[in-house]
């Protein structure tokens, strides 16, 4: 052997813990993906747990549409409360996977209380108790994809979360109907339950150290940690507050769509309530996959910008035809409109408010301000909704609902020349000028 041997040898011994360690690293973060894929599709009917059967529930034993929507408009309000504090605590955490694990325990034990009592202030304390514990887990979830596969990956993989999370709601409702017609409602509830046990196993296959901290609240080694905002990133943010109000629009008239459709055909036609709700999420889900694995693409393509306004233009002719078909068919064009609309922003907003807030370590603060502003329009949703049919009828309910998104449309074509270069570029952070 030469002595010139020994030193390469040597070299290469050195080399050897940094290789290691690149490899464990690279195993970690492909784990880590794999269990997203998991918790976004269990997850998925541990946060709806009866949410979607309550309306027919309630119906069932006596309740006003008008009072049904307004226990629906008060969890959608304390949500909506609580969403810029859960996701300025997201950015602020260490603890991002523990976030998801308490939030999930606590939305099972508040669904619990439907079966307590069916008395007015007991079903809202419910719906109050499962949106607040509910308000972390979507800012977790994005921080943590953004933690694991950085700016870069981040469309793509949240693409392909939402996918797994549709298949889930697909999957959670459809077993939802069926235990729910052989076993009455309170099997939807045990489902539920056991599917957040499964969001729980999920969330701790995922490696603590495949989440870089920073990186999951829009940091990178160039950044500086400005400290954590609440409600002042919406409005420093011109891009992020014209977004926020476009779909705070739009959910005003989507959010009691699906609701006050199933209420109008159980009412219609005597058919088996739970199996008919199961059918309008399986319906709009399936198409959910479909659209977010489009928009994945589209937006790869295109930008943000024209995936978000198709799904604007969905709503208007959902509620043209919910009005005029309030059949067990008219499920099908119904709410595979839904699933268009849903599932082209299940994909294009959280990658929208991520692009805008990069480099901003507000990421996750960002996506709770705009959750929260379009939570506004979805709380209000279920108590309008509910009191226009009590009063004019389901047929004027929807139209009215649907026309809603005229609004946002015009919000999204006005402000062009502002938000095209937010939907492309990731240096869009500017002030509201006074």
């Amino acid at each position: 052997m030469t002595p010139t041997a020994k030193p390469h040898r040597a070299a290469q011994t050195r080399g050897r813990p940094e290789r290691d360690e690149e490899a464990r690293g690279r195993t970690a973060t492909l784990r880590a993906r794999r269990a997203l894929f998991g918790l976004n599709f269990f997850m998925a009917d541990m946060q709806a747990g009866v949410g979607p059967f309550l309306g027919v529930f309630l119906q069932a034993r006596g309740w006003q549409t008008g009072a049904i929507g307004s226990v629906m408009t008060l969890g959608g309000i304390a949500g909506m409360a609580v969403t810029i504090p859960a996701g300025a605590f997201v950015d602020a955490t260490t603890h991002k996977r523990s976030c998801i694990i308490v939030s999930g325990v606590f939305t099972v034990l508040a669904s619990a209380l439907i079966w307590v009592s069916q008395s007015y202030w007991v079903i809202a304390s419910s719906q109050i108790a499962t949106a607040i514990a509910g308000a972390a887990i979507g800012p977790a979830v994005v921080g943590i994809t953004l933690g694991i596969v950085r700016q870069g990956g981040f469309n793509r993989q949240n693409g392909r979360n939402q996918a797994f999370n549709h298949a889930g709601n697909m999957t959670g409702a459809a077993l939802s109907g069926l235990l729910g017609w052989k076993f009455g409602l309170i099997a939807v509830f045990w489902l539920a339950a056991v599917f957040a046990v499964l969001s729980i196993v999920s969330v701790l296959l995922i490696p603590r150290r495949a989440i870089d901290d920073r990186v999951a609240r829009g940091l990178d080694d160039s950044s500086e940690d400005d400290g954590v905002k609440g409600f002042r990133v919406l409005l420093e943010c011109r891009p992020l507050l014209i977004l926020a109000m476009a779909l705070s629009l739009f959910h005003l008239g989507n959010g009691a769509m699906l609701p006050l459709y199933g209420l109008a055909v159980v009412a219609a036609h005597q058919g088996n309530p739970a199996a008919f709700v199961a059918t309008t999420i399986v319906v709009a889900q399936a198409v959910m996959i479909a659209a977010s694995l489009v928009a994945l693409r589209l937006a790869e393509r295109r930008g943000y910008w024209i995936v978000i306004l198709i799904s604007f233009l969905a709503l208007p002719l959902r509620g043209l035809i919910a009005a005029s078909v309030i059949k067990g068919w008219g499920v099908f064009p119904v709410q595979a409109l839904d699933g268009i609309g849903a599932g082209l922003q299940s994909v294009a907003v959280p990658g929208l408010v991520a692009r805008i807030l990069d480099g901003t370590g507000r990421v996750n603060a960002g996506q709770g301000a705009v959750m929260t502003v379009q939570g506004v329009g979805a709380s209000l949703s279920p108590a309008l909704g509910g009191f226009i049919a009590q009063a004019m009828g389901y047929r004027v309910a929807f139209v009215v609902l649907g026309f809603f998104a005229l609004g946002s449309i015009l919000v999204w074509l006005m402000f062009y020349a502002t938000l095209k270069p937010a939907c492309t570029h990731h240096d869009v952070l500017q002030p509201v000028p006074t």
